[in-house]
């Protein structure tokens, strides 16, 4: 009987756990392959979480700092990214505490802290200028809605909706157990119903 062919997911951990030995013995190439794969991910996930605060890419290669200090310790107990979303959290935690911020954070900004629509009126596939306000307003409450999730809450969807993880990758990322991170979806995802009540009706 002929073999199964692993996954892409498989060969993608497969791929980033012979690039994290290959850094544990300072291969400098393989670090690289590592950053360019990830650092999209890395810069996407403390963008959700920190909104235009703090920036970004300086975050991000803080996180990678630490992946390249840290890869003696990294053990491949669960997938390298796992392991990754979880020194992004943290550091990103860490940073908060450090600035001793609370207030409220934004999701998915832009460079400049705006959302940009781009709209060409002799295409006519494009959304109308109506068309295109409605859905910029619907974005905006949604960002606000997600944004005032507590912090928990908010990287738990950020895991599961944009990153696909599952609820055993979350809950090794949020260090709580699988019934923990249901809880958090259920009650962050009736939060956002409450919120966005008037945009659902």
């Amino acid at each position: 009987m002929p073999s199964i062919p692993p996954n892409d997911a498989d060969a993608d951990a497969l791929r980033d756990l012979e690039w994290m030995r290959q850094v544990q013995n300072g291969d400098l190439e393989a670090f690289r392959l590592l950053v360019e794969t990830h650092q999209n991910r890395v810069a996407g996930m403390i963008a959700r979480m920190v909104g235009s605060q703090f920036d970004h890419s300086e975050l991000a290669h803080e996180v990678f700092v630490k992946v390249w200090k840290s890869a003696d310790r990294y053990q491949p107990s669960a997938r390298f990214t796992t392991w990754l979303m979880t020194v992004t959290r943290n550091l990103v935690l860490n940073e908060f505490r450090f600035r001793n911020r609370h207030a409220t954070l934004s999701i998915h900004d832009t460079a400049e802290g705006e959302t940009v629509t781009n709209f060409d009126p002799a295409d006519r596939s494009a959304p109308s200028p109506s068309t295109a306000l409605e859905e910029a307003e619907l974005q905006n409450a949604i960002e606000r809605a997600i944004a005032s999730l507590p912090e928990a809450q908010r990287t738990a969807i950020h895991l599961r909706r944009f990153e696909g993880l599952s609820y055993e990758e979350i809950a090794a990322i949020l260090e709580t157990s699988v019934s923990s991170v249901k809880s958090l979806l259920f009650r962050a995802r009736t939060d956002l119903r409450e919120s966005l009540r008037e945009y659902l009706e």
